[in-house]
């Protein structure tokens, strides 16, 4: 059997993972009958407002062609996108309550979230100069006469950022991905003389933008920090009380091609991944449509986008469809406090859900919004306060793990990056096949390089919902408690499927 490759796209820190000693035994196991696998059943729970997981070892028997229904069937030779990994937000909000709070907590949050015990992170996703969830306004620039940045500062991200995302690195054991995102230009660069409130990038200060978003990766790395993503502007059709800047797709399409991309590669910086819209799914294929033309084809890796406005699964397949070499992330979601309750099993259901039609719609990378945030669900600078898996109190230093972050650790601790999804229908590359009995079931399952398949199945029903994996020659048959989520691993008999 020949040796497992990454993909030529396979991000280089992804790639730093590693192939397992198992991958050639639960590889060969695809082109044969599934009769020596063993099968290990992971579910979350929620019982009386108490989280409980649950692992379950499920028998594996032979398929006699006779069971009809309640079936899942597996089809792990057709494959679709490649699963380029997970992570989550480190906001200087963030940084600013993990500060607070004493060094161990902090050191065991960050562990859960990036090492390989918890939800096994490999990528970090943070603001380019101030957000809504930094502490105020910042700029690293703040000085219209400054034209060769001399007055540069990158001291909020070395007291709040920083140091976190080297952390990081050190508790997942290899270098951590970066994507970089600017919320606004400085100031003076914009129509409104205001990092708020929308405003536009004035034309004139176009060619320094480009150039300080440059300088700003030039300073990351230059201090040890791997940027490997970059999206040109958060929420560019959003007029927002805090950080925020507009942009047509046409205004985008412009700037990235005769300002931003020049920029990157004079600077040498030609490796940097640049991803466009970072905003809801709705308008997802229309930024696709326009931004993508033969000249900028070649500039472009993909396409960024949040869930704030709905489902749209449809809008990610479609771009995935016509667009089958861009690359599709999730870049930000969140429960928002002004619009949602605090209830946990159905905020959890919500990334669940959305995760599961992402994916199965042609997503290859995950971000999670704050890692982590203080009681009130801050700070941030305008009040805007949102939930995050991890709620800190800075005062009685109390930490409490809300449900979506084991629902979130469903997909990332067991789906490792590289990995394959298998899917109900589509036909680009890459991918695998499954199809299920009933909708009752949200479900989605992948591939992984070690050769074990993981099966996410999602139940929000009252009852419990009967399911019987079919899978080349084998049945695995269990239950999926009502109110759950529940991952199945496949791997060969002897291989770890932890």
């Amino acid at each position: 059997m020949k040796e497992i490759q990454w993909r030529d796209s396979t991000p280089e820190s992804v790639r730093q993972t590693g192939t397992p000693s198992a991958a050639k035994e639960n590889l060969r196991l695809y082109g044969v009958a599934y009769t020596t696998m063993t099968a290990n059943k992971h579910t979350t729970l929620f019982d009386g407002g108490v989280v409980k997981q649950v692992t379950t070892p499920l028998q594996v028997v032979a398929d006699d062609d006779t069971q009809e229904v309640q079936l899942l069937n597996l089809y792990p030779d057709i494959r679709y996108q490649t699963i380029d990994g997970f992570g989550g937000a480190i906001t200087e909000a963030a940084g600013s309550v993990l500060r607070q709070m004493p060094e161990e907590t902090a050191e065991k949050i960050l562990r859960g979230y990036f090492g390989p015990e918890g939800l096994r992170y490999s990528f970090v996703r943070t603001h380019l100069d101030s957000c809504d969830f930094s502490l105020g306004n910042y700029s690293a620039v703040t000085d219209p006469q400054d034209k060769e940045f001399k007055t540069f500062s990158l001291a909020r991200d070395e007291k709040y950022i920083l140091p976190y995302i080297r952390l990081a690195e050190q508790y997942a054991g290899h270098k951590i991905g970066v994507m970089l995102t600017p919320w606004s230009p400085p100031a003076f660069m914009k129509t409104n003389n205001d990092r708020n409130h929308g405003g536009k990038l004035l034309p004139e200060y176009a060619d320094a933008w480009a150039n300080y978003i440059c300088r700003y990766i030039q300073e990351y790395e230059n201090r040890g920090i791997t940027v490997e993503y970059l999206t040109v502007q958060n929420e560019p059709h959003a007029t927002q009380l805090w950080d925020s800047c507009r942009y047509t797709h046409e205004e985008e399409r412009e700037f990235l091609e005769k300002h931003l991309y020049p920029a990157l590669q004079k600077a040498g910086l030609g490796k940097i991944k640049i991803n466009l819209w970072d905003h809801n799914k709705e308008r997802l294929f229309e930024c696709a449509s326009t931004c993508v033309t033969a000249s900028t084809n070649a500039m472009i890796d993909g396409f960024a986008f949040h869930w704030y406005s709905g489902d749209h699964f449809d809008a990610v397949r479609l771009v995935r469809e016509q667009y089958p070499d861009k690359r599709l992330i999730f870049t930000e979601g969140c429960i928002e406090y002004s619009f949602r309750d605090k209830d946990q099993l159905k905020n959890a259901q919500i990334y669940a859900h959305d995760m599961i039609g992402n994916f199965n719609a042609g997503m290859n990378l995950f971000f999670d919004w704050n890692i982590v945030l203080d009681e009130k669900g801050g700070p941030n600078h305008v009040s805007n306060l949102c939930d995050a898996p991890i709620m800190c109190n800075p005062n009685t230093k109390e930490v409490e793990y809300k449900l979506s972050y084991y629902y979130i650790a469903q997909f990332s601790h067991y789906v490792l990056p590289g990995a394959k999804r298998i899917e109900t229908s589509g036909s680009y590359e890459d991918v695998i096949a499954a199809t299920c009995y009933t909708d009752k079931l949200e479900t989605v399952s992948f591939v992984n390089p070690d050769g074990t398949l993981a099966v996410v199945l999602l139940n929000r029903t009252e009852q419990c919902m009967p399911v019987t994996l079919r899978i080349k020659g084998s049945l695995v048959a269990c239950e999926i408690e009502a109110n759950s989520i529940t991952t199945i691993v496949c791997a060969a008999k002897g291989a770890a499927i932890d």
